[in-house]
Formats: structure tokens, C-alpha cells, sequence
């Protein structure tokens, strides 16, 4: 028979354990998201050239559910996109320089040419599948890490 301390020791490795993943050293492939709401992460393509950040996520028809695409500038700049040739709906998260979520276009509907503006002050914008913000509570002001953020910027730097 288990007694309540070891219930309770047993509770805390199993926790323990849950957390471990997002305790982990920050990597170029993943990146982590933290709010109200909990924390998440993703595993993440790098989008960080004009060829690939051209490219995105089109002519894609099926994504894991925590994978996205991590779309990186060179500065904060005005970022627009549209679903031309992407075959799957995308929620678009727009992150500035310090790794705040300042701006959600949930459901980007696939094949669509609208514009979708993202705003100004945009270093990173984080593509994920569509619905997938909405069922994690993820909102503007969510804070994301990643070693290309500038380490005496970020909300929520990469040795935290």
C-alpha cells in the first residue's frame, strides 16, 4: 500500500516529467509559447530567406498538429501573406522583436489571394494548422522563445 507521500512524490515526477520538455535548451527547430493560457511547443521549419519565406507552406496537405513554420526577418518590417497555393487552413501569429504575439489572424482559408496584414514591427510570424490557437487559448500578448530572438530583447529569452 501506498502511503500519502508516496502519492505525493509520485505526483511530482509525473509533473516533473510534463514540464521537462519545455525546460529544455531552446533549439532552432522548436520554439516555445507561454501566456495565461499555459505554455506549448512547437516543432518548427525555418523560413529565413526571401526564397523560402516565398515558398511557406504551399502545395503542403497535411501538417503534424504542433508544427508550424517559423517565418524569420532580417529587421522588423510590415509583414503581409496570403494562401496562394497553400492547401491547408493556418492560424498566422505575428511576433515583433522582443517575442511578443501582437497580432492572431485565426483561419487563413487555403488557395485565398486576400492580404492578410500582420502589421508593422513584425520580425517573426508563426504559422501553425488553423483552429489550433483557438483550442490552446493562445492570445496577443503570448510570448514566444527562440535563440534567433536577440537575447537582451526578448520577454522570454532562450537561458530562462
Amino acid at each position: 500500500m501506498i502511503g500519502r507521500r508516496g502519492v505525493l512524490a509520485a505526483l511530482a515526477a509525473v509533473l516533473s516529467l510534463a514540464a521537462a520538455p519545455l525546460a529544455a535548451a531552446c533549439e532552432p527547430e522548436r520554439v516555445d509559447l507561454r501566456g495565461d493560457w499555459g505554455q506549448t511547443r512547437f516543432t518548427v521549419e525555418i523560413a529565413d530567406t526571401s526564397a523560402t519565406r516565398a515558398r511557406g507552406l504551399m502545395h503542403r496537405e497535411s501538417m503534424p498538429r504542433f508544427s508550424g513554420m517559423l517565418f524569420i526577418y532580417d529587421a522588423p518590417e510590415r509583414a503581409v501573406f496570403w494562401m496562394e497555393n497553400t492547401l491547408i487552413p493556418l492560424d498566422m501569429l505575428f511576433i515583433d522583436e522582443t517575442g511578443r504575439v501582437n497580432h492572431i489572424h485565426h483561419e487563413a482559408q487555403p488557395m485565398d489571394r486576400t492580404a492578410i496584414d500582420g502589421g508593422d514591427d513584425v520580425l517573426m510570424v508563426l504559422e501553425i494548422n488553423g483552429g489550433l490557437a483557438a483550442q490552446l487559448g493562445i492570445e496577443p500578448g503570448t510570448e514566444l522563445r527562440h535563440p534567433r530572438l536577440d537575447r537582451e530583447r526578448a520577454l522570454w529569452p532562450c537561458d530562462e
